[in-house]
């Protein structure tokens, strides 16, 4: 467990939800992402370090294997050796893979009204795919952070609903019924968001400092537009919180997505369609490695009913 000390002196809202995570315990990180985390502070650690707390944990092992030898990376041989595998992939992509894994086994499944655990890995997987793919489109060379920071951006919210569940059941309903963001409804009655809390969360857990950044920021997509180049990556992680949740209801910010696409959009940039489509596939590479249940329907077919609709 990880004993919540605060060393600052927040503001008065800020220091509610604080308070409400020190009054519990907050589970404590794996040893081997621990470890991971202490070896990152080194620029000069290379594969060989990295593999070794991966291979004293079997079934972070056994993760990272599957992750590699999936058709999403698409090696002709199969990689059975943990330093080959980072050597291939890079250190960042199977650090951060590392981590969101071992933040994903942490989350809570409370029994509070419509929240669904499943739903929120779907969704979550879903997003990070997608704002990694426009992360790409725009050049950067970040793409693992976005990607990890895009999957973790509601990582607050079971924890949230646990600690305050007749408070979040009622407004999980009020977000479902009349379409209204979850952050809108937080900031209305708490005075912050899940994303500002998920950011904080994961600093507890020291991951790094650029990631939950992004997580921070990630209903603020107009501020980061309108802030232009040097927060791409924060644009890129706000729109992914655009898409629609597999729960269900009419896709509310579709219209705000593809405006903020056709803004961005280069002359050889493919059609958000086609987009959705490689998330699409991604997802089913992806979904069986993090034991993630495929939705009842596509984004792509969702994106197509809700075209159609307008028409």
């Amino acid at each position: 467990m990880v004993n919540i000390k605060f060393c600052c002196t927040p503001n008065r809202n800020r220091t509610e939800w604080q308070h409400l995570f020190a009054r519990a315990s907050l589970p404590a990180l794996p040893q081997s992402a621990i470890r991971l985390l202490e070896l990152s502070r080194n620029p000069d650690n290379g594969p060989a370090e990295y593999a070794q707390p991966i291979e004293a944990d079997p079934g972070l092992s056994s993760q990272v294997l599957r992750f590699v030898n999936s058709s999403y990376f698409g090696f002709s041989q199969e990689i059975s050796n943990i330093r080959q595998a980072i050597t291939l992939v890079g250190v960042r992509t199977i650090k951060n893979f590392a981590l969101w894994s071992a933040v994903f086994s942490l989350l809570p499944n409370p029994k509070c009204g419509p929240f669904d655990l499943q739903c929120l890995w779907q969704d979550s997987l879903r997003r990070g795919l997608f704002a990694r793919l426009i992360g790409k489109l725009l050049g950067r060379r970040d793409t693992e952070d976005i990607f990890t920071a895009a999957l973790l951006q509601d990582l607050a919210i079971p924890f949230l609903a646990k600690e305050q569940p007749a408070q979040y059941r009622g407004m999980l309903e009020e977000s479902l019924r009349t379409q209204t963001r979850l952050s809108i409804l937080e900031q209305r009655q708490f005075g912050w968001h899940h994303g500002e809390v998920g950011g904080w969360l994961l600093r507890q857990w020291h991951l790094p400092e650029g990631i939950a950044g992004l997580v921070e920021g990630h209903s603020e997509v107009d501020r980061w537009l309108a802030e232009g180049p040097r927060q791409e990556a924060k644009l890129a992680v706000a729109m992914s919180a655009l898409l629609p949740t597999v729960a269900g209801g009419r896709w509310h910010e579709r219209e705000r997505l593809v405006e903020v696409y056709g803004r961005l959009k280069g002359g050889r940039w493919p059609r958000l369609e086609e987009i959705f489509m490689e998330v699409d596939r991604d997802f089913a590479d992806f979904a069986p490695i993090l034991k993630i249940t495929h939705p009842a329907k596509s984004l792509t077919a969702t994106y197509q009913e809700a075209m159609a609709s307008k028409e």
